[in-house]
């Protein structure tokens, strides 16, 4: 085994009161790609800064091999005092001569000329040349906090590729479970200011760490089994010599004062959207909208439908136009040309991607209550708002802490917060999972997998997109979207180029809604007798058909029924496939029949 080029040995470190790292190591070899794990708060980032050398430690070592690079990319760098992006980068050559070449190579590979003013750059633009900054010197160790926020997903995927190319040992702190997936080799695992090594990727992860909290459970279950039977002896024990009753006596004070210091697993976030009365079946219908800024088209000529229950995914580069095609989509911003309309009885909460809703002023008490009283409204009831607080694993003591002080990761659950008490049923999510620990992405996941109402999502992750998503809307340049089936990984086998070398795509077409462009023949405005006695026939039939699927289903879901009768499996498998193709087709004669009731209603 190669020496390490860095080594923190026992690193301890309080902030006030709190002890935040107790026995914190960290070995970092030649070659070496390792993922800092824990809970948001655990002490991540600390433990990088003291990495890098930028935070004193209590107590502890650090040894740092003589002529070793270290580069670090912090979660938000400081780009005061730079006149262009270039000055910034070249910065991070330290006092070696300059490799120019480099530096203009990497900001051009992430979209920028060199020429920009940092103080005027976007979040994303900002990250982009702190990665420059930190990639350009080529170090012998990179640390990295959290280098995809604010990234799109082409950055993400340079950054993925440009990663593992490199000679450079690695140390990543991200919430990108594909990213840490790809790239680490080594887990460090930071919990209750301790940190815990697994000689394998993050995919392992997982499983282990659960493995070891059900065995401390087991361990802690046993300890209080063993003081039971201590104090008992203690009490009803024949009496013995005083020096044995004394030692035990002492035995049982340590076995007690053992349990008391035993750090417990902080309480996990109860994720919990308040729900609204059920939307209509129809969400939302954007026909031929476009939207455009100066001579830019952001959207051009865009249809869809949404329907209830559906949960859309919107991705595309910084700048190609997600949030205002989410905004259009809600009809929040007017589009230019085409029409979008919304169903009945929608009831949506919007999270917007920077949090502005947030006043830095305001206590965390406060921005639950909206300023007033200690009590906040939750799905209609009162709730105390410190027990609400710990539902999203805010400490009691963090009422009075001002928002403008809350780490990045304690804003996005103050914004989930104060979001899921309303009642909704539709939720409009713009970059929900930046600062986000994973531990909390799980269960923000099974919460939008259970939730019985619409999503519309904005985001970079491509691992939540997969797990949450139906169906994906995709920027293709130009202010063309397109919409496809499933998720990114989905999106990514039905685009052109990949359904042109997989016969198995040809046809499948995105879900989109028929355009309706300014030149094309208008449909009659006429409803017949026909159309009127199918609009009030059909929802009958869509309950009949989705009432024998249900029947379908439950018969396949029997594991034997195959061995039993094979032709029979047949038969009802061709039945079910036949009720879904019928119960499509009569959900869509009902939308086209409701939407020309409503146009010829509303004319």
């Amino acid at each position: 085994m190669p020496p390490p080029l860095l080594l923190l040995q026992e690193i301890s470190l309080t902030f006030g009161t709190t002890p935040l790292l107790s026995g914190a190591s960290l070995a970092v070899a030649a070659g070496d790609r390792i993922c800092l794990v824990g809970r948001n708060g655990s002490g991540k980032s600390t433990l990088l800064r003291v990495a890098a050398g930028l935070v004193p430690s209590d107590g502890g070592e650090r040894f740092v091999q003589p002529g070793v690079r270290i580069s670090y990319l912090p979660q938000e760098p400081d780009v005061t005092g730079f006149a262009t992006s270039l000055a910034y980068v070249e910065a991070g050559f330290g006092a070696d001569a300059t490799d120019r070449h480099r530096a203009l190579y990497l900001l051009k590979e992430l979209g920028l000329s060199g020429g920009e003013e940092p103080a005027a750059l976007s979040g994303g633009e900002m990250r982009r040349i702190a990665l420059a900054r930190a990639l350009a010197p080529q170090p012998d160790i990179l640390l990295l906090d959290e280098p995809t926020n604010h990234l799109d997903l082409p950055g993400i995927e340079w950054l993925e590729r440009e990663l593992a190319g490199m000679r450079s040992s690695i140390v990543l702190i991200s919430h990108d479970r594909r990213l840490l997936e790809h790239l680490s080799r080594t887990t460090v695992w930071l919990d209750r200011g301790v940190t815990r090594t697994l000689d394998q990727g993050f995919a392992a992860f997982e499983p282990w760490r659960d493995s070891f909290l059900e065995q401390e459970v087991t361990e802690q279950h046993k300890l209080g089994r063993k003081i039971a039977m201590e104090e008992d002896w203690l009490r009803y024990g024949v009496t013995a010599r005083r020096t044995r009753n004394q030692r035990r006596l002492s035995e049982l004070h340590t076995l007690r004062r053992k349990r008391k210091e035993h750090d417990r697993v902080p309480s996990a976030v109860r994720l919990e959207a308040a729900q609204a009365n059920i939307s209509g079946r129809m969400v939302a219908v954007a026909a031929g909208i476009s939207k455009s800024y100066a001579s830019r088209a952001i959207v051009r000529n865009f249809s869809t439908r949404i329907m209830r229950g559906d949960r859309v995914g919107i991705i595309g580069p910084n700048g190609a136009g997600k949030t205002t095609l989410l905004n259009m989509l809600l009809n929040v911003w007017a589009p230019d040309t085409g029409e979008v309309r919304l169903g009945t009885n929608l009831a949506p909460v919007i999270l917007d991607q920077r949090r502005e809703t947030l006043d830095p002023q305001q206590t965390v008490a406060q921005s639950l209550t909206g300023g007033s009283g200690d009590t906040v409204t939750v799905a209609g009831q009162s709730r105390h708002v410190v027990g609400y607080m710990k539902d999203f694993s805010f400490r009691p003591e963090q009422a009075r802490t001002p928002v403008g002080a809350l780490s990045g990761g304690e804003r996005a659950r103050l914004t989930l917060a104060r979001a899921f008490a309303r009642p909704s049923n539709l939720l409009a999510l713009d970059e929900p999972t930046n600062d986000l620990d994973l531990e909390t992405l799980d269960l923000f996941q099974e919460l939008l997998a259970d939730y019985p109402g619409t999503v519309l999502l904005v985001s970079h992750d491509r691992d939540f997109l997969d797990r949450v998503v139906t169906s994906v809307i995709a920027s293709e340049g130009n202010g063309r979207w397109v919409e496809y089936a499933g998720g990114y990984t989905d999106m990514l086998t039905q685009r052109p180029a990949a359904a042109a070398a997989s016969p198995a795509m040809v046809g499948r077409q995105p879900r989109t809604a028929p355009r309706v462009n300014a030149g094309a023949a208008t449909p009659s405005r006429r409803m017949s007798y026909n159309d009127h006695r199918a609009l009030e026939m059909l929802p009958a039939r869509i309950t009949s058909l989705q009432a024998r699927i249900d029947v379908l289903t439950s018969a396949l879901a029997d594991p034997d029924l195959y061995a039993r009768d094979a032709a029979q499996f047949n038969n009802t498998t061709s039945a079910l496939a036949a009720a879904r193709d019928e119960l499509i087709a009569a959900e869509e004669q009902w939308l086209s029949l409701e939407m020309l009731r409503e146009e010829i209603d509303g004319a």
